[in-house]
């Protein structure tokens, strides 16, 4: 059981960052908290207005009260204020690293190296693994003939990992998006090796093209050494190659949100594609009360299923992020990164709809009313999206 470690409380006495505590941030408590000894990290609550404060308890009590390796960040985007539980730790990001592809993408759009109509061409040898819907359509007709604009949609509606790939290819690989994140300036954000390498190193393999058809990657993995395979595992969890804090994503979303990183044309265009993304249904979104509005990007690890049958496995990366956007048009970016758990996924969704609850809640607190009962979230948490 991951608990709350009572010298949390000694330290923040002597934490004095003003939106954050940084004090959890040793190498021996980033090992402490990979092999499921997490040292809670939260907002320095005495530099906090009392609505913060308010929200700062609310994600604490969501959050702590959770079996996992966990951080949360919500971030007023009109105040320009975040408060958050973890907010400053690397998680992994997984799927999520396709939002800084789309904005290195999208950069390229504003400076006019890139049209979105540009015609390509995806095969056989281009394919990756998990989440794929295009594969089918290679698989068919050998090949499929689209254009970037078609695969930037597929990679953040669909969170298809060889539409994002081609698009990475694109966009100069992953030097290339780095380069985008750096002079966007959005901080504590990493870009890992790309889904290929990354993906197979996580299962203590190196890549292989023959893991992109059929059950292939599973069938290898499952032949690798338990101890190998929880070696990569924990050091991915550890010290994640494509890992970001809560409070950077939270920020960038924020900063997205206010036409700071991309012209106005590109700017309304990721937060379509953000409002219509599949996966995830129940996730934040599902958390949403009536009349308010997410568009949101999700993240999904693999199982590190070395257990007995119909035991959970733990997970590396349970994610989604997203701009929750009020009745009156005030928007929060919201920011949820699970990066090792083995909870049921129904507690799971229950934990992002407590913290899209938290927020709705601050949102009313900060304006001095009471939350309305038709604001208050569903419950239904069961699991639809089956996508990454």
């Amino acid at each position: 059981m991951w608990r709350r470690p009572v010298r949390w409380a000694l330290a923040a006495l002597g934490c004095m960052v003003l939106t954050a505590c940084d004090f959890p941030g040793t190498q021996g408590d980033q090992e402490q908290a990979a092999a499921g000894e997490p040292v809670a990290e939260r907002s320095y609550a005495p530099m906090l207005s009392a609505e913060e404060r308010a929200l700062d308890n609310a994600l604490f009590a969501a959050a702590n009260g959770f079996d996992g390796y966990l951080g949360v960040a919500i971030h007023d985007i009109a105040r320009d204020r975040t408060v958050h539980y973890n907010g400053e730790r690397l998680f992994p990001q997984q799927s999520l690293s396709k939002l800084w592809v789309a904005l290195a993408a999208l950069q390229k759009v504003d400076e006019g190296t890139l049209e979105l109509a540009e015609p390509v061409s995806i095969r056989r040898s281009d394919l990756t693994l998990f989440h794929q819907p295009v594969r089918k359509i290679v698989l068919a007709r050998g090949a499929f003939h689209t254009d970037y604009g078609d695969l930037l949609r597929r990679a953040i509606t669909e969170s298809d990992n060889t539409a994002n790939d081609m698009l990475l290819k694109r966009v100069g690989g992953p030097p290339g998006v780095r380069n985008a994140i750096a002079a966007a300036g959005l901080g504590a954000i990493k870009f890992g090796p790309g889904e290929r390498e990354m993906q197979s190193a996580l299962a203590g393999l190196q890549w292989d093209p023959s893991y992109s058809f059929g059950k292939r990657f599973f069938e290898v993995r499952k032949a690798v050494p338990e101890a190998q395979r929880k070696e990569a595992f924990d050091a991915y969890v550890l010290d994640p190659v494509d890992g970001a804090s809560p409070v950077a994503i939270a920020d960038a979303l924020g900063k997205l949100a206010k036409g700071e990183l991309l012209e106005a044309p590109t700017t309304a265009h990721f937060l379509d594609l953000l409002a219509n993304v599949k996966s995830g249904p129940n996730r934040l979104k599902g958390g949403v009360p009536a009349g308010w509005l997410i568009g949101h990007k999700t993240g999904t690890g693999q199982v590190l299923d070395i257990v007995p049958p119909g035991v959970i496995g733990e997970q590396a990366g349970y994610n989604d992020v997203g701009i929750l956007t009020a009745p009156d048009g005030s928007r929060y970016a919201v920011v949820v990164m699970i990066g090792r758990t083995a909870v049921p996924v129904p507690q799971r969704m229950e934990l992002m709809h407590a913290i899209v609850a938290a927020t709705v809640h601050y949102h009313f607190d900060a304006k001095g009313q009471p939350v309305p009962v038709e604001m208050l979230p569903p419950t239904d948490t069961s699991e639809r999206d089956g996508a990454i």
